[in-house]
């Protein structure tokens, strides 16, 4: 942080306390075969990532500059082989989200930990990724997977589904916090590939909070990416449809602070202030690197 420099008798800064939701950018799927996991998710409000503990709202100043970093989700792969693109982590101040795991795309080789871990690869040694361990942050990718197709990956509310047969396993359920005011989920990992010729529309599914629906299937479908901003794990495909692995959703960062303060976004900063309302005003940050954000 940096204390804004004063001019004349400008006033002192003064002690208040933020409320955060932290949410990392999902893990990209694989081009064979798992689904990404979703960014980690860290938040002072209804719960936190991977049943850990509520975290504690921060106690900052006003008149001092703080950093904020939106993480980006993992890139899309067309048609290439190997484990999927793992999200970028997102940052508020001293609270780091670490970006989803990709989907797994080793034959036999475990898939990318993350936020929450990237779903297995086919073959009978492969695991999902592992979840990060301190502080809690979401859930394991979906494994182990079979010698045809992998596992979905990992959300915040719920390990990553196992595949079933030669269908892609689901994304683990994302968790849903009342920080804006209205209960929404985040943070929802991918589905996993489905084979081509096997029964069924699509891949495995997204889960719920941003996760994409995985590719494949008697139809071919397309994979999904990741919803932006809620840290979504995007699905894993195979040769049919479009032949592209999804990217991840970006993350996001909201804020929840007493309503007698102005938040400013400094260069750089995409974001929006609520009107007040319950005592509260809430600052949603969706684009952001390295840039500052201050209240007054």
């Amino acid at each position: 942080m940096q204390i804004l420099a004063g001019v004349g008798a400008a006033p002192s800064p003064v002690a208040i306390t933020v409320d955060y939701l932290v949410i990392a950018g999902g893990g990209g799927g694989a081009y064979f075969w798992g689904g990404g996991g979703a960014g980690g998710m860290r938040s002072t409000v209804t719960a936190t990532g991977g049943g850990g503990s509520l975290e504690s709202a921060l106690n900052l100043l006003t008149l001092t500059n703080y950093t904020v970093t939106i993480g980006a989700g993992g890139a899309q792969k067309v048609a290439t082989g190997g484990n999927g693109n793992s999200g970028s982590n997102s940052v508020f101040d001293t609270i780091t989200s670490t970006g989803g795991g990709g989907g797994g795309g080793v034959y036999n080789a475990n898939a990318p930990g993350g936020g929450s871990g990237g779903g297995s690869a086919a073959g009978s040694s492969s695991n999902g990724g592992a979840r990060t361990a301190s502080p809690v942050q979401g859930n394991n990718g979906g494994g182990v997977g079979n010698n045809f197709t992998g596992g979905g990956g990992g959300g915040a509310g719920a390990v990553g589904g196992a595949a079933s047969s030669r269908v892609g396993g689901n994304g683990g359920n994302g968790i849903a916090t009342s920080i804006t005011g209205s209960s929404v989920t985040y943070a929802g990992g991918g589905g996993a590939m489905t084979t081509s010729g096997s029964a069924g529309s699509g891949g495995g599914a997204g889960g719920t909070g941003g996760g994409g629906a995985g590719g494949g299937g008697a139809t071919h479908a397309n994979a999904v990416a990741g919803t932006a901003n809620t840290g979504g794990g995007g699905g894993g495909t195979n040769e049919g449809g479009d032949k592209t692995a999804k990217a991840g959703g970006s993350g996001v960062v909201i804020l929840r602070y007493a309503d007698t303060l102005t938040i400013a976004f400094g260069v750089g900063v995409t974001g929006t202030e609520s009107a007040a309302s319950g005592g509260y005003k809430r600052a949603t940050i969706t684009a952001a690197t390295a840039g500052t954000i201050s209240w007054t």
